[in-house]
């Protein structure tokens, strides 16, 4: 089984048949780190990917600044982190036009003018979860709740929209088991009225069908909500999903990069009295284990080259090692919301309020080495 994913870069179309695996994670490195790995892949001569074979694509259009992009699963396919994932997305690729593809590689077939793919008579079903399942205790199950009036069921994502089955999910889901509420996180959600016969859907990942949903429910209203999981939740109280912790969302969107570029996320600082030197007679620790000099940890845990094009006014960045994506340090993820910690561990202000501090005291400012440049 393959991950295919497609990229257009301008007119020019790539394509990986395991692309599709962190493609959210690349896409918060920026234009100058995306766009050449984008063009590294194979460049597609032929026919497209069926679409909804295609699990994730991205368009760059660097003339216009457009990036349009969809992915299956990944930060941007949960409710729990979808949000913080977008605002880090856009960030990243400041002063560009950024939109989520909710009809897949559709949109991308749209966007360049090239022949839709033809639209399948049959849905796939996917299965019906009871209460308890195994795949309900995970953070991010692959899920979607689907309430009919006042009942609530849960369906594995594998297979096609439930909404794409029509009328005929109503038949489907009389039988099975139904759930008292759901308040985990979700990739997606039907909501059906019989009385009014209105139905409304929602998706965070990619639906290849969406503009033919409305001809499976004839004589029905059928509403799409884009992502606004809100939306479901006003109408089916049973639906008791809660906004995501924004400050611990961006954190683990930032771990998750980070870990995906082979980089571990900076360490805070210190704010206790310094190691004393072990004694005469017993091995200091070596340069790496004492850390980078601009007040990261060991020099393995330093970040390597930057990938994203963003820099703050009056950053100078330290002169021994490349600096880090900054993408992150613009949402305050070190801490608190809105605090802007250093790229490196510390910032500007800290370095000032400590100097200060040992003024105070009476301590004098320890001098700087000239062989272990800092950050200012």
């Amino acid at each position: 089984m393959s991950d295919r994913a497609t990229f257009l870069i301008g007119r020019r179309r790539y394509e990986s048949s395991f692309g599709a695996v962190g493609l959210d994670l690349d896409l918060l490195a920026g234009p100058r780190a995306f766009v050449p790995f984008a063009e590294a892949h194979a460049e597609a001569t032929g026919s497209w990917y069926d679409d909804d074979a295609c699990e994730a694509g991205a368009l760059v259009d660097v003339d216009a600044k457009v990036l349009l992009v969809f992915a299956w699963e990944g930060v941007f396919a949960s409710t729990r982190t979808r949000a913080a994932a977008c605002e880090l997305l856009r960030l990243a690729w400041p002063g560009w036009r950024v939109r989520w593809l909710y009809d897949g590689q559709r949109g991308l077939r749209a966007y360049v003018g090239a022949q839709p793919c033809t639209y399948r008579s049959r849905a796939t079903a996917g299965p019906v979860l009871e209460p308890g399942d195994p795949e309900l205790a995970e953070p991010d199950p692959s899920v979607l709740v689907v309430t009919v009036g006042g009942r609530c069921h849960v369906l594995g994502m594998i297979g096609d929209q439930p909404v794409d089955e029509g009328p005929a999910l109503l038949e489907r889901l009389a039988g099975e088991p139904s759930h008292a509420g759901y308040s985990g996180a979700c990739e997606g959600g039907v909501h059906v009225d019989p009385r009014l016969r209105r139905v409304g859907w929602w998706h965070t990942t990619r639906q290849p069908w969406l503009a033919e949903v409305g001809e499976r429910w004839p004589g029905w209203t059928v509403e799409f909500w884009e992502d606004r999981w809100a939306e479901h939740v006003r109408r089916a109280p049973v639906l008791e999903v809660r906004e995501p912790d924004r400050v611990a969302a961006l954190a683990e969107v930032r771990a998750a990069a980070l870990a995906r570029w082979g980089r571990s996320p900076p360490r805070r600082p210190r704010s206790g009295p310094r190691r004393r030197s072990p004694g005469p007679g017993r091995p200091g620790p070596g340069p790496a284990a004492r850390g980078h000099p601009c007040g990261r940890g060991a020099r393995g845990d330093h970040p390597g080259p930057r990938l994203g094009p963003l820099t703050r006014p009056g950053h100078r960045p330290c002169r021994m090692y490349p600096p880090s994506p900054p993408v992150f340090e613009a949402v305050g993820v070190e801490g608190r919301a809105g605090v802007r910690a250093c790229r490196h561990g510390y910032s500007s202000d800290h370095r000032r309020r400590l100097r200060h501090r040992r003024r105070r005291r009476g301590t004098p400012a320890r001098p700087r080495r000239r062989a272990r440049p800092s950050c200012p």
